[in-house]
């Protein structure tokens, strides 16, 4: 909900894409990192033009600076596009002698709100100011790198707007394609035909090999090519707690519970320090006893630990419950008793107006008319309480119109103050109108949550240093085992389960189900990493993985096994129609389908704009093509389509009456094609020259 982020006063960070994302700008510094194993001094080439790493490297650094906790792979991988995509571009730009004045650039930096709408730039109506835009950057020489990197930025961007208008207005669709985009409409076939289907074969009767389905990626070689990959099996031995580490866990906190006697060097005398049901102060025993500081909060019954919810909810004042397991802690909770409606909820109406902080207004309106209109709301509102939803739907300029208004629970202080002022001191049912910085609120307090205070001594569930030694040994005796020999036979004898192969790319952060494991992807494009090279690593919170190289795949093609889904069915159905060809004899579609045991159907009306047959086969445009070709009263040869093959006989073609005016399918099939400009990029990716040596640098 776009405004109840804004509400609930989280902030995020807006990023302002002009025109294309390929280009947003990256604040040049001369603080880098990463390092490179390799002598080459290029990150890659494009057409032959080589990336410099140190360039490469500074973008990397400043990207990672500005995402907000983005890898370094993955900046690396997003800079990589950039700059395969950039230079892809200007240079269609240069063949073309694509240039920009001054006027476009100013234009679209205006585009980017942070210039457009910054106050500096405004004038006295609240129009960007040219004059003291140059006056800005003029009085701070220290920012003319800044501006002069932005213009660079803006000149890309204006020349894409003028390269993409170029593309859309080559893409020119005639009136001979409007005419023909009515004929298939228009024209209808009716035939009859029999269909011997696919299923009708079991996939169990035929075979597909792995020969095959490569030879099939070699003659589909652009759908199926692929950068070099590994396989990689690997067995886990998790760093968990064991039984009596929870145990000793759990006894632990259980004699918190009750009083201990300790020995008081400054006495010389043993004190009785009191246990966790007779503290005086539970707040300083929680602080000194607990891995989770003391959290004052009032917690609704919804968001207590599901298992135990209603024992703690229920809790009389200063009774303990437990111990009992929340997640990976022990716990202990005493209860500081209840308070009424911690958490409320509402629904609204959002009127907003021109100038308020909020997106997607459905009209334009001064904030007099806002007004008058959200007290005309107000009125419909509590003249009929029921109509709520509705006129949410209605009116509301908030994304959570299509919830009826409906916010949901929150607590106090999560909406601005205005907003939350007024649900947390009014009951139920309760509706009023409220102004705030986003326009004009009609709100109606919908339910309340009370909510209980507890005080929880929670301690983690962790491996002892016993435990962990004993799973390192483990580990390390697996990995010098596995080395050499059959991987899955060590596990086998170490009572180990060897997880299913990953296959991973040289630039791939994610490791199957351990998800970001960037070291051990790297590793296995090490050089000196062959098949069945095993190597332990540790993976933090996790335990140890001990991987093997199961596969290198440098063909260039798509993995077999991640194809075979897609390509063998389609191999598949290659063998049936020969097999269903050969039943197919006969002069007659009777005796066709008396060899077939099928029957003859009737195709009524069928069109070439939708080549549907009846008795949910579904789309077969082959078949129909070949009746609108074939002559009438003509048995057609066996025709294998999408669900099987076909044989027809052509009754008759129905041509529709000429029209003067195709301006209409014109349009039809113009705006067919008016995403075109989006596979310019790709194209030009297919066929260009491109060289990636990033697997060679430590990103």
């Amino acid at each position: 909900m776009a405004v109840l982020s804004k509400i609930r006063q989280r902030s995020a960070l807006m990023i302002g894409l002009i025109a294309f994302a390929l280009f947003a700008f990256v604040i040049q510094d001369l603080i880098g990192k990463g390092t490179f194993s390799q002598s080459s001094k290029d990150v890659g080439s494009i057409n032959g033009k080589d990336i410099s790493f140190e360039d490469f490297r500074i973008k990397v650094s400043n990207v990672e600076k500005s995402g907000q906790g983005i890898t370094s792979t993955a900046a690396a991988n997003r800079v990589w596009e950039q700059e395969v995509s950039v230079a892809l571009l200007t240079s269609e730009f240069d063949k073309l002698g694509l240039r920009v004045g001054e006027k476009h650039i100013i234009e679209v930096l205006k585009a980017d709100q942070n210039i457009g709408q910054n106050p500096m730039f405004l004038n006295a109506a609240g129009m960007f100011d040219l004059a003291k835009f140059k006056e800005y950057f003029k009085a701070n020489p220290a920012q003319a790198e800044y501006l002069k990197e932005r213009e660079k930025d803006a000149e890309l961007n204006a020349k894409y707007q003028i390269y993409s208008t170029l593309v859309k207005a080559a893409n020119y669709t005639t009136k001979a394609e409007g005419k023909l985009k009515y004929e298939m409409e228009a024209n209808k076939a009716n035939f009859s035909y029999v269909g011997a289907l696919f299923s009708s074969i079991k996939d169990s009767e035929v075979k597909v090999t792995d020969a095959e389905i490569l030879e099939y990626m070699k003659k589909n070689e652009k759908r199926y090519k692929a950068d070099e990959s590994r396989s990689v099996e690997y067995v886990l031995i998790e760093d968990k707690p064991s039984k009596e580490d929870v145990a000793d866990v759990k006894a632990k906190i259980t004699s918190l519970l009750s009083g201990s006697v300790v020995y008081n060097q400054a006495t010389g005398k043993n004190d009785t320090v009191a246990g966790f049901r007779t503290t005086a102060n539970p707040v300083e025993f929680v602080n000194s006893n607990s891995d989770i500081p003391y959290d004052s909060s009032y917690v609704a019954k919804k968001d207590l630990p599901a298992v135990d919810a209603e024992q703690l909810y229920n809790l009389a004042p200063g009774a303990v419950y437990g111990p009992y397991v929340f997640g990976n802690y022990y716990c202990i909770s005493k209860s500081l008793g209840k308070k009424l409606g911690v958490n409320a909820k509402a629904s609204h109406i959002l009127i907003s107006y021109e100038g308020a902080q909020v997106p997607n207004q459905r009209e334009k309106r001064t904030k007099e008319e806002a007004k008058v209109k959200a007290e005309e709301v107000l009125a419909q509102v509590n003249a009929n309480p029921e109509s709520f939803m509705m006129l949410a739907f209605q009116y509301s300029d908030d994304s959570s119109a299509q919830q009826g208004g409906d916010l949901g629970y929150f607590g106090p202080g999560q909406m601005v103050k205005p907003f939350s002022d007024f649900v947390f001191n009014n009951g139920i049912g309760k509706v009023g109108l409220v102004e705030t910085q986003f326009g004009f609120h009609i709100i109606k307090v919908t339910d309340k949550q009370d909510g209980v205070r507890l005080a929880t001594v929670a301690q983690k569930l962790e491996p002892s240093e016993v435990t962990s030694d004993k799973v390192f040994t483990q580990a390390t005796k697996f990995e010098m085992d596995a080395a050499g020999n059959d991987f899955e036979k060590v596990a086998k004898s170490m009572k180990l389960t060897v997880t299913p192969a990953v296959s991973v790319k040289a630039m791939d952060e994610n490791f199957g189900a351990l998800g970001n494991q960037r070291a051990i992807v790297r590793w296995a494009f090490e050089a000196d990493t062959k098949v069945g090279s095993v190597k332990r690593f540790e993976v933090a919170n996790v335990g140890h993985v001990i991987a093997t190289v199961k596969n290198i795949d440098d063909s260039g093609f798509a993995p077999i096994d991640q194809v075979r889904p897609f390509i063998e069915t389609k191999l598949k159905n290659v063998k049936k129609a020969e097999m269903l060809k050969a039943k197919m004899a006969g002069s007659s579609l009777e005796a066709i389908a008396k060899a077939t045991g099928g029957k003859v159907e009737q195709a009524v009306n069928v069109t070439l704009d939708n080549p549907v047959l009846n008795g949910g086969v579904g789309q077969e445009p082959r078949v129909v093509g070949s009746a609108f070709a074939l002559a009438a009263n003509k048995v057609s040869a066996p025709i294998e389509g999408n669900t099987g093959v076909y044989v027809v006989k052509t009754t008759s073609i129905v041509k529709a009456p000429a029209v003067k005016d195709v301006a209409p399918y014109v349009a039809k099939v113009k705006a067919q094609s008016a995403g075109d400009v989006n596979r310019v990029l790709p194209a030009l990716k297919d066929i260009a020259d491109i060289k990636d040596n990033r697997r060679q640098f430590n990103f």
